[in-house]
């Protein structure tokens, strides 16, 4: 009887990181370069590895991010983490947007460790993104996970597809709030919020929402 003969299992991952790489490579051809050069030989290979960093938030559990970090404590006056990197790319184009969050809650019994907050922005930048998208994403999981008064997130964001082509506008940037509870219902905390950030004159009205610097280039 002849021995049986084993077929070695190729582990589902790879095989799709091969086939990224097979896109990457066929890409480059289709710009006009050749992939075999010197400088474009591990080129498939980084890309692959950049946007699987870049788009690590579509497998990111938040309840296993949060875990262990949500306490109760007695304090009802308004925490915010401010000043928070982020780095995305924009789901129109797939260039980068890049600004600062800033994030407001006022505890109701219940707070996230701060370190937790940043790595939740992480969460949802690190995705094909809008940034009105992300803003309200950001905001509406904090509401679920701890049930605060109120929630307030801005964001101030740089995005490439302005900048390098299109309108080719260097200097704009686009900001976004999501104001849910207390800071959309009083507009003496809301009011409260903007000025402890100390936000670019003239960036908000009277009202709290946002003067838009700019619209979205939504073209194809």
């Amino acid at each position: 009887m002849a021995p049986e003969t084993v077929v070695p299992v190729t582990p589902q991952a790879e095989i799709y990181n091969n086939q990224m790489q097979d896109l990457i490579q066929r890409l480059l051809i289709e710009l006009g370069e050749d992939p075999t050069r010197e400088g474009l030989v591990k080129t498939p290979r980084r890309v692959d590895k950049a946007l699987r960093f870049l788009t690590s938030g579509y497998q990111a559990d938040v309840d296993e991010v949060l875990n262990g970090a949500l306490f109760t404590v007695d304090y009802s006056e308004m925490v915010i983490v401010r000043d928070i990197d982020f780095y995305s790319l924009c789901e129109h184009h797939l260039l980068p947007f890049f600004g600062k969050c800033h994030v407001a809650y006022i505890p109701n019994k219940r707070v996230i460790g701060l370190s937790k907050i940043p790595r939740l922005v992480d969460i949802f930048a690190r995705r094909l993104q809008l940034q009105e998208r992300m803003t309200n994403q950001i905001a509406e999981t904090i509401t679920e996970k701890i049930k605060p008064l109120g929630v307030a997130v801005v964001c101030e964001g740089t995005h490439l597809c302005m900048s390098m082509r299109g309108v080719e506008k260097q200097n704009s940037y686009t900001i976004t709030s999501a104001m849910l509870g207390a800071f959309r219902e009083q507009a003496r905390t809301r009011m409260e919020f903007l000025e402890l950030l100390k936000l670019r004159s003239g960036t908000f009205s009277v009202t709290g929402m946002p003067i838009p610097h700019h619209t979205h280039d939504h073209d194809e």
